[in-house]
């Protein structure tokens, strides 16, 4: 039964793979991607579901990407094995889980969660499908994590007013950071620290806000 299950799983994953190569997505994030089981990631009663290509809930509003959205900003930040990456929002894990297997055991991946059972609902998931070198930390995503800073790319999954000044301090010189922006008009930007700071606009998305100090307050 378990052997079925796994293999109804992974066949899922190829029709997704095959559905994300179709829109131009490289080989490398599909390979990542191929390896990560997502349905180690979402609520049990929506497992049904993991290999959808759109978001799924996981609780108090928060949400589990859309999986050709984690690709294409995988691919927008060119991600390389032994980069130290830092996310903003880890949510269900998932998305941490496919940057950590671009990276590989040579990288490590921090993220930052404001939502405590979040912090703890990610790092379970995490730890079930055998990604320990990704560190989940409770606290205001908008000051970043500065002990451990300087980032070679940082991955920002909710919408900020504007780019959060900490988190372009804690970008290493050269580095890339992917980060929607915008609270009912969102656009997804690739912004690279590069002679001073480049900010290029991919596409419109829609995402949770960024709550914290350089981010949206609750009751805006």
């Amino acid at each position: 039964m378990v052997q079925e299950e796994e293999q109804r799983y992974k066949e899922e994953r190829m029709r997704l793979v095959e559905h994300l190569r179709r829109q131009g997505i490289s080989e490398a994030v599909l390979q990542a991607m191929m390896r990560v089981k997502r349905h180690l990631f979402v609520p049990p009663h929506l497992t049904d579901q993991a290999y959808a290509d759109y978001p799924l809930p996981i609780g108090e509003g928060q949400t589990i990407s859309a999986p050709h959205m984690v690709a294409l900003m995988c691919d927008l930040l060119e991600l390389k094995r032994g980069d130290k990456v830092l996310e903003i929002g880890a949510g269900s894990g998932y998305h941490a889980a496919v940057i950590a297997e671009l990276i590989g055991e040579e990288g490590q991946v921090y993220s930052v969660e404001r939502i405590t059972w979040l912090v703890e609902f990610s790092t379970k998931n995490l730890n079930k499908a055998g990604y320990t070198k990704v560190r989940v930390i409770t606290g205001d995503g908008t000051l970043g994590l500065p002990e451990y800073a300087p980032y070679d790319k940082i991955s920002v999954t909710c919408a900020a007013p504007d780019l959060p000044p900490p988190l372009l301090e804690q970008l290493k010189a050269g580095g890339k950071m992917v980060i929607p922006v915008g609270k009912i008009r969102q656009v997804l930007y690739l912004v690279e620290k590069k002679n001073g700071i480049k900010k290029e606009r991919k596409c419109d998305v829609v995402f949770v806000p960024l709550l914290g100090k350089y981010g949206f307050r609750e009751d805006d």
